[in-house]
């Protein structure tokens, strides 16, 4: 079957193997030896956030989750993103056989797709095919797949034992569809031969970039107003500060293990977390997960690192939040 292309290499990220491995080794290196007092990577940890932006932005944030990310015991990788390129409802699947990194290629488990479409189609959740050209385009799911090809590098002794991918797209989903397609997912995040690539960044501030520049004097979400572009520099705190408690709100839900509290969350600020439906949708299947007697106090995400792409100040700005996770199944 034909292999995607990596089409943001020489843009997005280093297209030389070679200058990509140094920039990608630097980012891991600088990220400790152990995190929450574990030594990374942490064992069981097979579920990450990462974000999906220019590595020169995002990069340096995403380590830390590829960092603690455990891949000892992965056989399939699977990795959820939004969509950038199209709308559509539900989910969709890729239909490659394989994905390019400027290390090499990453083999798509065709069986696993298979029988994944077939148990969301089962929830009745829609699930199609992912046009190949949105697919090339698509950033979300690539920004990943060096940063994988290298940890599966660090991890396996060739090539032929690195785990395979199934890439997904997340699309417009409500509470109920993410459930659906969390209870599909469910019985292959209790397989310890699988691991999950969460692909999100956080808030994206900016009224001429986002049409989202909430701010509030205070820094309380019980009283946020929208800047326009062309107004002065507000009197109060700092408008990075709105942003990090909007921020905040999420990454505490997120950390509860609830749901409901996700979707309420950004229902209340509106915060314009890109990935906010994959990570419903694995927020969805944690909270079933916890429901069974042998994975209690297991499944719930610790934030390990947040940052900025700028510090805004000013109306006329802009800033993308990038947030790293891990969960311990």
């Amino acid at each position: 079957m034909a292999t995607r292309a990596a089409s943001k290499a020489g843009t997005w990220y280093e297209e030389d193997p070679e200058k990509l491995n140094l920039q990608l080794k630097g980012y891991l290196k600088a990220v400790p030896s152990s995190v929450d007092g574990v030594p990374v990577p942490i064992p069981g940890a097979r579920i990450v956030i990462a974000p999906h932006a220019g590595y020169d932005y995002s990069g340096k944030c995403a380590a830390w989750a590829y960092k603690t990310l455990d891949l000892s015991k992965a056989r399939c990788v699977f990795i959820l993103g939004p969509t950038h390129t199209y709308g559509f409802s539900g989910c969709a699947a890729t239909t490659f056989g394989k994905y390019a990194t400027p290390f090499g290629d990453l083999t798509i488990d065709r069986e696993t797709v298979q029988k994944l479409k077939e148990a969301i189609d089962v929830e009745e959740v829609e699930i199609e095919d992912m046009r190949k050209k949105n697919e090339e385009g698509e950033h979300s799911l690539e920004m990943h797949m060096p940063y994988l090809y290298l940890r599966c590098q660090e991890t396996f002794d060739s090539p032929d034992q690195f785990p395979n991918i199934v890439p997904l797209l997340i699309g417009s989903t409500d509470g109920g569809d993410e459930k659906a397609i969390g209870r599909a997912l469910l019985p292959y995040i209790m397989d310890e031969a699988n691991a999950f690539i969460i692909s999100s960044d956080f808030c994206h501030w900016g009224d001429r970039n986002f049409s989202y520049s909430v701010y509030s004097p205070t820094g309380s979400l019980s009283d946020l107003v929208k800047l326009r572009h062309w107004q002065p520099k507000p009197w109060g705190l700092p408008i990075h500060e709105t942003i990090r408690a909007v921020d905040e709100a999420a990454m505490d839900a997120v950390k509860s293990g609830n749901h409901a509290a996700f979707l309420d969350s950004l229902q209340q600020t509106r915060n314009t977390v890109c990935g906010r439906h994959p990570i419903g949708v694995m927020m969805a299947a944690l909270e079933l997960l916890s429901e069974e007697p042998e994975y209690e106090g297991k499944g719930r995400f610790n934030i390990i690192q947040y940052q900025r792409s700028t510090l805004v100040d000013e109306p006329d700005d802009f800033s993308v939040s990038y947030v790293s996770a891990y969960a311990v199944v």
